[in-house]
């Protein structure tokens, strides 16, 4: 059984996530990564994904991160993001409407950056929200 270590994940308005994993599962813009207890220190810049953290003992917590930084000591994780959403919080049918609208956006523009980052976001909610 995996060593379990504390883990925060924190927006600029609230703590959403303070508790103990087992391990941590994440997209970073240099490729997916997992950190257990003991990772060699780490600092990257998270990409829009999702963001597993298997709970200690038993379960998992799954959340929308869309950017942000993800900081590993070897005996603690931080994340830090101006936007995310742990799975219970995310409005399926309003992150539907916003994956059609950025659609219907992109479809007149397909350079819309703008455009572009609601979708992954979008895309991001929606996958989440939907796991299983």
């Amino acid at each position: 059984m995996p060593t379990p270590f504390p883990v925060q994940m924190v927006s600029p308005d609230t703590m959403l996530f303070d508790g103990e994993a087992e391990m941590v599962v994440c997209r970073s813009t240099a490729g997916a990564i997992a950190f257990l207890y003991g990772h060699v220190p780490y600092l990257g810049a998270l990409e829009d994904a999702s963001l597993r953290i298997i709970l200690a003992g038993s379960g998992e917590q799954e959340a929308a991160v869309h950017g942000g930084f993800v900081q590993m000591t070897g005996d603690h994780l931080v994340v830090l993001s101006d936007l995310a959403e742990l799975k219970e919080q995310i409005d399926l049918p309003r992150a539907q409407r916003a994956k059609a609208d950025a659609e219907q956006a992109l479809s007149r523009d397909p350079d819309d950056a703008d455009a572009q980052a609601a979708l992954r976001r979008a895309e991001t909610r929606i996958e989440v929200a939907t796991s299983s």
